[in-house]
């Protein structure tokens, strides 16, 4: 289902993926710094999720400004929580690379505003933790900050996010939170001798099953 969600003086364009059965528990989903939200993994999660369930509301925001796309993912979020089309228990927030950063931001903001339970956790697919080449500046501010359960999947090869120092960050996060590496995988999860599919595969059976275990999810 196409929408279309003000935001200032414009529209962001959305598609819902909705589930056969009544869904209580929704993922918002948005890509990275290049691309939109027809992105082939983005289509391929909020497929395999609806498959399984859960509902999934994926939007494009182009731009590059960091605090452009936090306001935009936060805008979603209000717009999502106050349908009456899919009425919600509680979202994720999701996203790739640039995008899960916007969403960790939400989240953070979100958690000093108010104490609802609405957002549920995240889920981080490529989280850029550092610029390539430059391991001294880390992007962890948001992450530190953030209670609800996270989880990461990224490659063991991206050049955006070095294994050790992701599990560094990791450590010191107060939240429950998990790492699922992608083995030998780069920053746009390609895989020397897999295919794309193979690894998609991989990468929403792992996010399903964490979000199961984050919610009670109804057995199909």
């Amino acid at each position: 289902v196409k929408v279309k969600i003000p935001f200032g003086n414009k529209y962001l364009d959305a598609v819902f993926s909705v589930p056969e059965k009544k869904s209580t528990y929704g993922v918002i989903l948005t890509h990275g710094a290049g691309g939109d939200m027809n992105f082939p993994h983005l289509v391929s999660l909020a497929a395999y999720l609806a498959c399984h369930g859960v509902l999934c509301l994926r939007f494009t925001c182009k731009g590059l400004n960091i605090a452009y796309r936090t306001k935009a993912f936060k805008t979603v979020v209000e717009y999502l929580k106050l349908s009456d089309d899919y009425k919600l228990s509680g979202v994720f927030l999701a996203g790739r690379s640039m995008g899960s950063r916007a969403a960790a931001s939400v989240i953070r903001h979100l958690s000093q505003e108010d104490d609802d339970d609405f957002i549920q956790g995240l889920v981080c697919l490529s989280y850029p933790l550092h610029r390539p080449n430059l391991q001294s500046k880390l992007r962890d501010e948001d992450l530190l900050f953030i209670r609800c359960p996270v989880l990461f999947v990224s490659g063991s090869a991206d050049e955006m996010c070095e294994k050790r120092l992701l599990e560094g960050v990791v450590s010191k996060m107060k939240a429950p939170k998990k790492i699922h590496w992608i083995d030998k995988a780069n920053h746009g999860m390609a895989v020397k001798g897999r295919t794309a599919d193979d690894v998609m595969e991989e990468i929403n059976t792992q996010v399903f099953s964490w979000l199961r275990e984050n919610i009670e999810l109804e057995p199909k």
